[in-house]
C-alpha cells in the first residue's frame, strides 16, 4: 500500500527532473517525392524534379525561412522511409486519410480533387452513368446509388490503378468481385496500360488525368464516371509528417494559408493543371 502512494509522487518528481524536450531550430527540409506522378511532380529531362508541389514547397519554404531539399522515393515505401528517419516530409500528392493518420500526421490540404474512371473514346465505358457528377462517400445514400449504377458496366472489366493509393482502396472496397483490378508500381504504367488496350479503364484523380489527357495520345483517351470525394479518399492532399514533428506542422500550415490566402496556390494550379485545384480556405 504504501509503495502504490509513493508511484504518484515518485512519477511527478522523475517528470520534473527530466528537462522538457526542446522544439528543433528547424533550418532544412528534406522532402520525399515520388517523382512520377504528373503534374505533381515528375523528372525533366536532365533528371530535375521539377512540377506543381516542388513549386510549392519552394515557395512555402522561403516564406517560413526554410531550405528545401527534394529526394526521389518509391511510392510504396514513402510512409516507412519518413518515420524511419530518412527525410522530413512527404509531398507526393498524398490525400490526408484516416488510415494514413493513425501512423503519421499532415499539414492542412493544399489541393483537392476528385477522383474518376480514365477511358479510352471508342469504349464501352466511355458514356458510365453518373459521368461529371460529384458523388461524396460519405453521403451513403449517393454512394450505394452510384455504385449500383456502375456495377453491370464494370462487370468483368479490368481495371488499372496504383498500389497502395486511395483510388486502389476505393476499388478493393467498392468493386472488389465485381471488376478485375490490376496494380501497378506508378500511374503512368497503367497509363501505358490503358491505351495498349491491356486494362479497360483507369482510376486516378482528376487532377492526375488532366496531364494525361495533355499528352500525346492523350486526345484518345476521356474521362467518365463519376467523381468521388470523401469517405477513404480523405479530406485532400496535404504534407505528410512525422507525428512527432509537431514544430515543422506549424511552420508549414503557416506557409501554405499564406500561399492559399494570396492565390498563389491558384496561381500555381492553373500553370500546372490548367484548373483551380485549391482547397477551401
Amino acid at each position: 500500500m504504501k509503495i502504490s502512494r509513493l508511484l504518484p509522487a515518485l512519477a511527478v518528481a522523475v517528470a520534473l527532473a527530466v528537462p522538457a524536450a526542446q522544439a528543433k531550430d528547424w533550418k532544412k527540409v528534406v522532402i520525399a517525392t515520388e517523382g512520377a506522378y504528373a503534374p505533381y511532380n515528375m523528372h525533366a529531362p536532365d533528371g530535375k524534379l521539377i512540377g506543381f508541389e516542388i513549386d510549392l514547397a519552394l515557395d512555402v519554404c522561403k516564406r517560413v525561412n526554410l531550405t528545401c531539399e527534394f529526394v526521389a522515393q518509391d511510392w510504396n515505401g514513402i510512409i516507412p522511409g519518413l518515420n524511419a528517419g530518412k527525410y522530413d516530409a512527404i509531398m507526393s500528392g498524398m490525400s490526408i486519410t484516416a488510415k494514413r493518420l493513425e501512423v503519421i500526421d499532415f499539414t492542412r490540404p493544399y489541393s483537392n480533387s476528385p477522383t474518376t474512371f480514365a477511358v479510352m473514346k471508342e469504349s464501352p465505358l466511355a458514356a458510365m452513368p453518373d459521368s461529371g457528377v460529384r458523388v461524396s462517400l460519405d453521403d451513403k445514400a449517393a454512394m450505394d446509388k452510384a455504385i449500383k449504377d456502375l456495377a453491370p458496366a464494370l462487370k468483368g472489366k479490368v481495371i488499372g490503378v496504383q498500389v497502395s493509393t486511395i483510388q486502389a482502396d476505393l476499388l478493393n472496397t467498392y468493386f472488389k468481385g465485381v471488376t478485375e483490378i490490376r496494380t501497378y508500381p506508378t500511374t503512368e504504367e497503367h497509363d501505358l496500360d490503358l491505351q495498349a488496350g491491356r486494362v479497360d479503364a483507369a482510376l486516378a484523380s482528376t487532377s492526375y488525368f488532366a496531364s494525361t489527357l495533355s499528352k500525346p495520345g492523350g486526345d484518345q483517351m476521356k474521362l467518365s464516371g463519376p467523381l468521388f470525394t470523401g469517405g477513404l479518399l480523405g479530406k485532400g492532399t496535404g504534407i505528410g509528417l512525422r507525428k512527432s514533428d509537431a514544430d515543422l506542422k506549424a511552420l508549414l500550415d503557416k506557409g501554405l494559408n499564406e500561399a492559399l490566402a494570396d492565390g498563389t496556390i491558384k496561381t500555381l494550379s492553373l500553370k500546372w493543371f490548367k484548373v483551380d485545384i485549391s482547397p477551401p480556405s
